[in-house]
């Protein structure tokens, strides 16, 4: 048998960060952030404190990763094409892409709304999530001129704390939330606007 080639070790190598950011959304899903330590995820994952710590300096260290991969994959279906205009159809595709992304992955949704609740671990995240959130609350304004809103920033704030609302409430009572219903009324939204 021949050794393992570089790209074999790096495939390794992200297996096991997965494997070790799973157990740790489930434990802190199971248990609150506050309660879940270090060698919590050890134990869960099957590994020592020792070899997770090769991967992560921290439980916050962690925190800030799994958060930001997945803001980044929420960023990534916002305005799809990247030219800094929203159309309606964006709109829709956005609003479509990120109810899938709640139903897919309650755990982390819960993680995040836990992150945001928590002043101190909010503090850990908090520089670069309000430059990431920058350009989207940008993007939406100028989706609300263009709509011809009366006040474009306040129909943006709205629009992001009802889809804050919306997340937090599924995610709360994921069997009983009208998910679907609330989805059509928000397209129903974007089509009563002002073109």
């Amino acid at each position: 048998m021949s050794p393992r080639t570089e790209k074999q070790y790096e495939d390794i190598r992200e297996e096991r960060k997965i494997q070790i950011k799973n157990v740790a959304l489930e434990i802190i899903f199971e248990e609150g952030f506050q309660n879940t330590s270090i060698s919590k995820i050890a134990k869960r994952a099957g590994i020592s404190k020792g070899l997770l710590y090769n991967y992560y300096k921290s439980k916050e260290d962690m925190i800030y990763e799994i958060i930001f991969e997945g803001m980044d994959n929420l960023m990534s279906i916002f305005d799809p094409n990247k030219d800094g205009i929203l159309t309606d159809e964006e709109a829709r595709f956005f609003i479509d892409e990120m109810f899938n992304m709640l139903r897919s992955n309650i755990k982390y949704w819960r993680l995040y709304f836990s992150v945001m609740l928590q002043p101190k671990v909010m503090l850990l995240i908090q520089d670069r999530f309000m430059k990431m959130m920058e350009p989207f609350m940008n993007i939406l304004v100028s989706y609300f001129k263009q709509k011809g809103a009366e006040n474009p920033i306040i129909e943006t704030r709205m629009v992001v704390a009802m889809l804050d609302g919306f997340a937090f409430h599924f995610i709360l009572d994921p069997k009983h939330f009208p998910l679907e219903e609330i989805k059509k009324r928000l397209y129903e939204f974007t089509k009563t606007m002002k073109p």
